[in-house]
């Protein structure tokens, strides 16, 4: 693929000897270069410095924060907000010059835009892609199968693994630091949440109403008020940002929202009752199988590895009616589940942090000798109901997380993979990797709740790897920028400081958001269950003959590479007739895409094996 298909224009090669930069790229849309003989600096995206005002733009984001990195060191990171990537480099080692050469590559705290990166011998090699990394340090491409299998997990390869062996990617609120030719990643934010801050309704809330006004301020800066358009979903998140969007500038937003026509799947009537509520210049477009199968390809190739999330189709279609009607750039209302607690594990998981509060004694001498023991094989939907809770509920965060509903987890490694390709992966990586974040989160400040716990877990696995990366790249693809309200540094910040009752009071997600928000969005909207903006993918693989076909076709290249079993080919495509199309049709999805990738990849002639 040609890394013109993701339009980011930040890539470049150090010299781990002399500490510079060799090679770079010096232009491109969003991207400013600065240089001051051995020393410069490479920016893209939306920076700002935290010390100035919400909407004021650096008129050289690139020679100011050179300056201010030449000055402070590497603590100038904390001073960084908006949506970026940083190259930094001295070959001087700093304005004493300590004779010894030093960089600075890093990504912003959400990494809302990617950075992998590769090293062999002198020469280290930065890039949104990672082929464009491994190319710059002079590594040759081959397939990481272990991230292919992580990515049948994840649906997505999360940070720090990338599609290509030896190649890297920056996670959230990491850089990579030179000095010489000692090469190090670390973290330089990690999300803290005080706990223990009094709490008043009044004053909470005007501190929020005004973070998110600066958000929208922010993020909509020297732009005409028809350059902006809204994602509306209907949700609490896309209806405020319209909301604000359309007060800011005193006209109506230019909103978009994509439905279904397969029920369980549309949102339509939110949407519009949010247009009609605020006065937006509102966009409707209906997705059907006939889009998705003309579109699949080009949006499964967008991405600079592979990316199985499927709402990726509407954001994309959803992008590109946006930037026909004129709109440069697009608002996304990510963020607000995981900064205030809106998504359903978070009451799910509640529940079963309650088994833990029964008297031990009660717990192992009664309950669970009596339901795992003479009870054990009568079948009471309240015993069996009963059985499956305290099951789930003695298995330990996070492994609970994901033990029963993964599909990978589900359908069994086993009978997904060939024996050659089982051989080539660790199995428990996965797990081994959630665990490994649970850990960090629990390091990473005082002893806190269990819902804070989940929402850390949440800006890596659910932001950081999957939300961003799709609207980002979707967005890219059809043309137009992206920026995200919900995720400005106030917003952010303010919602650490919170009570996390106030998160989630008893199962209510979002108490405080949605009390605050009460009376600048219709009660409808508040009370609203909870939906994702997933694709009816697999309704629509029993229905349409040639999207099932491209399907089928996928997947027997991917079992003719040695990936899959090809017994498992004709299992998956029956189950999707078993009345639960929906759940299998993502597994059927995430298929057809790595196929999909891979084939228009340098990968192209991957085999397992070879």
């Amino acid at each position: 693929m040609s890394s013109s298909r993701l339009p980011i224009p930040f890539r470049g090669r150090i010299d781990l000897a002399r500490g510079c930069l060799s090679q770079a790229a010096e232009g491109g849309p969003g991207l400013q270069v600065a240089r001051q003989g051995d020393a410069g600096a490479m920016v893209f995206g939306r920076l700002r410095f935290a010390d100035q005002l919400p909407g004021k733009q650096p008129a050289d984001a690139a020679a100011e924060l050179l300056a201010r990195w030449r000055a402070q060191g590497d603590a100038v990171l904390d001073a960084l907000a908006g949506e970026w990537l940083v190259a930094l480099w001295d070959g001087q080692g700093g304005a004493q010059g300590s004779g010894q050469g030093r960089a600075l590559i890093a990504v912003d705290r959400f990494s809302t835009f990617p950075l992998f990166w590769a090293a062999q011998g002198d020469a280290l090699g930065f890039a949104a892609r990672p082929a464009d990394a491994a190319q710059a340090a002079g590594l040759s491409l081959q397939a990481d199968w272990q991230s292919v299998f992580a990515y049948t997990y994840f649906h997505m390869i999360p940070a720090p693994m990338s599609i290509y062996a030896g190649v890297r990617r920056l996670d959230l609120g990491e850089a990579l630091r030179i000095q010489g030719r000692k090469v190090e990643s670390f973290r330089y934010w990690n999300p803290v949440f005080d706990e223990h801050r009094p709490f008043d309704f009044a004053a909470e809330r005007e501190a929020f109403l005004a973070a998110l006004r600066d958000g929208v301020t922010e993020c909509t800066a020297g732009l005409r008020h028809d350059q902006i358009g809204c994602f509306l979903s209907g949700g609490t998140d896309s209806s405020t940002i319209a909301g604000l969007v359309t007060r800011h500038y005193q006209a109506p937003a230019k909103t978009f929202s994509i439905g279904f026509d397969v029920g369980g799947y549309d949102e339509s009537m939110y949407s519009r009752l949010a247009a009609k509520h605020f006065g937006t210049d509102h966009t409707e477009y209906y997705l059907t199988a006939d889009d998705v199968l003309a579109g699949v390809e080009q949006i499964a190739t967008q991405y600079e590895q592979p990316f199985g999330n499927s709402s990726a189709v509407p954001t994309y279609f959803c992008a590109g009616i946006a930037r026909d009607k004129g709109v440069t750039r697009m608002l996304g209302g990510d963020g607000g589940d995981e900064l205030y607690g809106g998504n359903e594990r978070y009451a799910k998981q509640a529940v079963f942090a309650l088994y833990q509060r029964v008297p031990a004694p009660l717990r192992e001498s009664v309950l669970e000798p009596l339901l795992f023991g003479p009870m054990k094989n009568v079948e009471m939907k309240l015993l069996a109901k009963a059985r499956s809770y305290i099951e789930q509920a003695s298995e330990p965060l996070p492994d609970r997380l994901q033990s029963r509903y993964n599909l990978l987890n589900f359908l069994g490694a086993g009978r997904i993979f060939t024996d050659a390709m089982l051989e080539r992966v660790t199995a428990g990586q996965p797990l081994a990797l959630e665990r490994e974040v649970w850990a960090h989160g629990r390091a990473a400040a005082e002893p806190m709740s269990q819902l804070n716990h989940l929402l850390a877990w949440d800006f890596k696995f659910t932001l950081a790897d999957s939300d961003l990366p799709k609207v980002t790249r979707m967005c890219h693809a059809a043309g137009v920028e992206v920026a995200f309200p919900m995720l400005t540094r106030a917003l952010v910040e303010h919602s650490l400081k919170l009570d996390p009752r106030q998160k989630l009071k008893g199962r209510r997600l979002r108490h405080f958001f949605k009390e605050s928000l009460r009376g600048f969005l219709p009660d409808e909207i508040i009370e609203k269950k909870k939906q994702g903006f997933g694709v009816p993918f697999g309704d629509w693989l029993l229905t349409h003959d040639k999207l099932r076909a491209k399907a089928d076709d996928a997947l027997r290249s991917l079992a003719d590479r040695g990936v899959i079993r090809p017994e498992f080919l004709n299992e998956l495509l029956a189950q999707l007739e078993s009345g639960h199309a929906g759940y299998y049709g993502t597994m059927v999805w995430l298929l057809t895409v790595l196929e999909l990738w891979m084939r228009a990849s340098p990968l192209a002639d991957a085999r397992v094996g070879k």
